[in-house]
């Protein structure tokens, strides 16, 4: 087992995000919480807008969904990687502080502005497509409160609090450790900066195979933000689900809990048996069945 210094953990994440440090030379923490702000509001700007297109408008299905969340993600981390490491979501950078050394007093900045990004996003989609939701849902009802935030088995399906929140620990744990996976540079990692690619793929799987029990929200900032602009405009039972119970804690605490548990898996699995940057591959030991016997 190969140990790896504080500085090799650092360095660990490569540029495409998330690092566990972000590149703030020139940039500054400024311009780092800027980054997550933008980014998330990308990423919000298509996640939001195809399920109004899907709710509102009945154009596209679940698959459209998964795929424009993905390509979402995909073109965030490549608006934000280089100035903030493009965590855009409060669970990356939670489990980043404890597993990769990123700073404590970043945590809550970096939060809140992926926080806002998702907010501000939410409110255009809202804004855009108002005439075509109050069309389909009037009221403004559970029926197209999923279009905003995520709901325990997305409004219809026999789903409750507990089981929601499993998902979301389930469903974040997976994306944690797939995102370090990727991004570890001491990993085979994706060539020619794919790997925002690769984790919006990541997010079009978990959609696919993730989707049904809680709606995939595997970040705080993603729920919160939208489910927040939706309260302030409209839609008056935002916080609770379909069965009337405080449901908005589900996708914040599950998605926090999840992403720590993914990245110490990640680390207790691979990351620790991972030689560092300059040190050698070791080898793997030969089969015993591949090697030669002796001549009598």
């Amino acid at each position: 087992m190969a140990e790896t210094s504080s500085a090799d953990r650092k360095k660990a994440g490569g540029r495409a995000g998330p690092p566990a440090e972000p590149v703030t030379g020139p940039v500054g923490p400024l311009g780092a919480v800027a980054a997550e702000f933008a980014g998330t509001m990308i990423l919000i700007l298509f996640g939001v807008g195809v399920v109004a297109q899907v709710a509102g408008a009945e154009i596209g299905d679940h698959d459209s969904i998964a795929w424009a969340w993905g390509l979402g993600v995909t073109l965030a981390i490549y608006v934000a990687a280089r100035a903030s490491g493009a965590h855009l979501n409060p669970a990356v950078t939670f489990a980043l502080a404890v597993f990769r050394d990123f700073p404590w007093r970043r945590v809550a900045p970096y939060m809140l502005a992926q926080t806002a990004g998702a907010f501000v996003a939410a409110l255009i989609v809202r804004w855009n497509y108002s005439e075509v939701l109050a069309k389909a849902d009037p009221g403004h009802t559970i029926k197209t409160q999923g279009v905003f935030s995520t709901l325990p088995g997305n409004g219809e399906l026999p789903v409750g609090t507990m089981g929601g929140l499993r998902d979301q620990i389930i469903g974040t744990a997976i994306l944690l450790f797939l995102v370090l996976a990727i991004t570890d540079a001491r990993n085979d990692g994706p060539a020619a900066n794919l790997a925002p690619l690769m984790i919006g793929l990541v997010v079009v799987a978990i959609g696919m195979a993730w989707g049904t029990n809680a709606g995939y929200a595997i970040n705080p900032a993603r729920d919160f933000g939208p489910r927040l602009a939706s309260f302030l405009t409209g839609y008056g039972g935002a916080w609770r689900d379909q069965y009337g119970d405080l449901y908005f804690w589900v996708p914040i605490i599950g998605p926090l809990v999840g992403g720590v548990l993914g990245a110490g898996l990640y680390k207790t699995l691979i990351g620790r048996f991972l030689p560092g940057r300059d040190e050698p591959v070791p080898e793997p030991a030969p089969s015993p069945a591949r090697v030669p016997a002796e001549p009598a």
